[in-house]
């Protein structure tokens, strides 16, 4: 049987680390990368190298920034009185595609994971402890994922945030959503989270 050289074998096993690429499109990305001019492999090579360089956590909010002054915590064109907690940087960008938030940002880092080894020593809370004495929050607003990971780090963190006004993002219905193709769960948190109007 023939094998692919090892070089082609490497770079799968590379593209293959990506989240969700599999054997199947690695191989596919491979053999396409393959097929690219030199120029334009050299540019991606570049670009991937220079990620690192260009592109790092702020010291405050931990969302990331490229330059010295980061735009989410910029108290000029924000609002200094909320505070929105995520777990990833790249949570930021979705909440601001829907130009409905104005407030800071607070990446927590991960969510609460006992079997993956995630305790609460990896949610750096004594820096947002500190970020909220510092600028005088008047509400935190949690935003992490309707998981198992996500609903426990929610209450751990209302548990710890005790004397603030804590919110988090409501749940449920879908926009343009039928009763037929809802799941229960989804079903439940919106008969749960339901508002007069």
């Amino acid at each position: 049987m023939v094998k692919y050289p090892a070089a082609l074998l490497s770079l799968i096993a590379f593209l293959k680390k990506l989240p969700g690429v599999g054997s199947k499109t690695a191989e596919r990305f491979a053999f396409q990368l393959l097929n690219w001019p030199q120029h334009q492999l050299a540019d991606l090579a570049g670009h991937i190298l220079a990620i690192k360089e260009k592109i790092h956590p702020c010291p405050e909010c931990h969302c990331l920034m490229e330059g010295d002054a980061c735009g989410f915590c910029d108290p000029l064109k924000r609002d200094a009185s909320l505070l929105c907690i995520i777990s990833s940087p790249k949570d930021v960008f979705t909440i601001e595609e829907t130009r409905s938030y104005r407030g800071l940002y607070h990446v927590i880092g991960g969510l609460l994971s006992p079997l993956e080894g995630r305790s609460p020593e990896h949610l750096q809370l004594d820096l947002l402890h500190k970020r909220i004495e510092a600028r005088a929050i008047k509400e935190v607003i949690i935003a992490l994922d309707s998981t198992i990971e996500g609903d426990a780090t929610a209450l751990y963190l209302k548990e710890q945030l005790k004397g603030l006004r804590v919110s988090r993002l409501a749940f449920g219905m879908p926009m343009g959503s039928t009763l037929d193709f809802v799941d229960g769960g989804t079903l439940t948190r919106a008969l749960m989270g339901r508002h007069s109007f």
